[in-house]
């Protein structure tokens, strides 16, 4: 492959491959052919957690380092990374600024730079985080050192800025066409966009996703779909660690077809025959839409991505650009909130991680949850703290000490030796590295009540024995900076002016794919960049019937809505004869498609109908 000999040559590089398109073998192929350690950048710890657990499966040495780990996990990570085996070490954006990161990177040997979600580098990205703009300054570190940049979704505007801004040092790129042959876009405006969305099971078979935009409409939809007989499960942030994994697990394995979720869910799943992608929402932009969309068809089959959406969607989405960018003083006021309830002094906090109830959180100071929220999205952009939504992650555990010394304690206390034989006994590399547990398979496995279990664990966490990070129900903020006074908060009204004006572009180009008479395809390239296009010949505009009968639909439902409003059915022979210049083999030809598309629901004798 091109990028691959391009990075064992040893040339800066900026690869765009659609979603699907292998982005991780570009770095971790040449990762292991190289000496030395491959770090990875990436502001996706969901992600960054899968493909450490997949690599270490496979027997290959990987850490990850990110905000909500311990001062004392971090530390033994890095200390791995340059003393140990460690071939790849995946760190977030925010991490590079540290002093104890910058002081052991020196130290390592690396063999490259891979930053992953590349476009979040520039302004002009639909994710622009300003912790990519310190990614450029490891090369004062280690100036040798290739970097190669891996984005699925980049403008050129964002292509450009991607090689300046990471200080390439001669312009390379290697762009693979964003064109999927395979995959066919389909977006329809309906007035009952559950219809439309049963109709699309009942043809589209196999396995498939279906997009909410958030986790009520996720489980709304789940209970009824259900109702209606379609087994489908679902999955959003909210879940316990051990039931995402699950049902993750259960969809990849084909034991259930259809999952219904947020858009947390896809990242990193190495599944290609998703058959289907449906949109039950309007993602925020062309690069979001065209991420989850793009996980439908891996393998080369054919594949569908459908949307369905109602006029109100387009207002309801505008309402929710504003909703995400509350008044720069309300901002300001809700980080000195937060910074109070967690009673952390000034100039202090930095780098530690707090769990908190939102919801108790807004009830205190008196603020709308959903402004809350948005608040501390906003101040996680601009990286005074991070907001961990993908909580109930399960407890962490390394032991601290040494055999002997446990042993003392194991002598004195046989219930506390039951837990500690069964960890030593379970655990292989717990002195060396942080272990996941599960309180509950402990107590079960040792016949034990769960109390007791997490009571002997947090006394020895108190003896320093081990160091135990029990899971907590709760989202996690973690402070990037140390706490700041209100003159030291300073949060620019050009950058929040930008962020916003680029969130509107985006919407407005979302809504110009929706309703733009063209192929859907050549919409989506021609986003991206690519001027020599084609029509598809298979989206919803290019096998579109003709503008003659889509204009008589329009005029069946219109004159259909007024006789249904007084008789509350609609009479087919009397609509017949209302639309005398049209023939009654048109208008018979019309009103199958509209009931095959559920616009109308046709009764038993096919003498009446309603519109649904």
């Amino acid at each position: 492959m091109d990028i691959i000999d391009a990075v064992l040559e040893g040339r800066d590089t900026l690869a765009l491959l659609p979603t699907g398109g292998g982005k991780s073998i570009c770095y971790q192929v040449p990762g292991l052919v190289m000496e030395g350690v491959c770090l990875v950048i990436s502001p996706l710890i969901a992600l960054i957690e899968d493909q450490v657990n997949q690599l270490k499966a496979k027997g290959i040495q990987a850490i990850a380092i990110h905000s909500g780990m311990s001062k004392r996990q971090i530390d033994i990570a890095l200390d791995n990374a340059v003393y140990g085996s460690t071939k790849f070490l995946y760190v977030s954006p925010e991490r590079l600024k540290t002093p104890i990161f910058q002081a052991r990177f020196t130290k390592m040997k690396i063999n490259l730079v891979a930053v992953d979600e590349a476009h979040c580098i520039s302004e002009w990205g639909y994710d622009f985080r300003p912790s990519y703009l310190a990614i450029a300054d490891l090369r004062k570190l280690q100036p040798n050192t290739p970097f190669l940049a891996l984005t699925a979704t980049a403008t050129s505007s964002v292509v450009e800025d991607i090689q300046e801004r990471l200080l390439f040092r001669s312009k390379h790129v290697i762009q693979k066409s964003f064109e999927r042959s395979n995959l066919t876009y389909n977006v329809a405006l309906t007035n009952n966009k559950l219809n439309r969305i049963e109709a699309s099971l009942r043809k589209n078979k196999g396995s498939g996703i279906i997009y909410c935009g958030t986790r009520r409409k996720v489980k709304e939809l789940y209970l009824h779909l259900n109702a209606k007989n379609i087994p489908t499960d679902y999955y959003h942030a909210g879940l316990t660690y051990e039931d995402r994994k699950l049902k993750q697990k259960r969809w990849t394995n084909n034991e259930v077809d259809l999952i219904v979720a947020t858009n947390a869910f896809g990242m990193g799943i190495d599944k290609p025959d998703v058959r289907f992608v449906l949109h039950h929402d309007i993602p925020a932009s062309i690069e979001a839409y065209f991420q989850e969309a793009g996980r439908a068809g891996r393998d080369g089959e054919a594949a569908v991505a459908n949307l369905f959406y109602e006029t109100d969607d387009i207002n309801r989405l505008r309402e929710q650009v504003e909703l995400k960018f509350p008044p720069l003083d309300t901002i300001k006021g809700i980080y000195n909130a937060l910074g109070n309830h967690l009673q952390l002094a000034y100039g202090s906090g930095q780098g530690q991680t707090y769990p908190i109830d939102l919801a108790h959180f807004s009830d205190k100071y008196s603020q709308p949850l959903i402004l809350v929220y948005n608040a501390l999205k906003f101040l996680e952009r601009c990286e005074f703290i991070e907001l961990s939504e993908n909580y109930k992650v399960p407890s962490q555990l390394k032991m601290t000490t040494t055999h002997q010394e446990l042993y003392n304690y194991q002598v004195k206390d046989p219930v506390l030796n039951k837990v500690i034989q069964f960890i030593l006994r379970t655990e292989m590399g717990v002195f060396e590295n942080y272990q996941t547990i599960f309180e509950t398979k402990i107590a079960a496995k040792i016949n034990l009540p769960v109390s007791t279990v997490s009571e002997k664990l947090t006394l020895l966490n108190q003896l320093e024995l081990i160091d135990y990070i029990p899971r907590t129900e709760l989202p996690r903020v973690t402070y990037i900076t140390e706490r700041l006074t209100d003159q030291n908060l300073s949060i620019s009204p050009k950058y929040y002016k930008n962020r916003k004006d680029v969130a509107y572009g985006k919407l407005d180009a979302m809504i110009e794919f929706l309703t733009k008479e063209r192929c859907k395809s050549e919409l989506l390239l021609r986003y991206f960049g690519e001027t020599e296009t084609h029509p598809c010949g298979q989206c919803s505009y290019c096998i579109q019937p003709s503008v003659e009968i889509t204009s008589l639909r329009t005029i069946i439902l219109k004159h259909a809505r007024s006789l249904q409003m007084e008789h509350e059915k609609v009479e087919i022979s009397v609509l017949i004869t209302v639309l005398a210049n049209y023939s009654e083999s048109e208008i018979l030809e019309n009103l199958r498609w509209l009931a095959e598309h559920h616009e109308i629901r046709v009764d038993s004798m096919n003498r009446s109908f309603v519109i649904n």
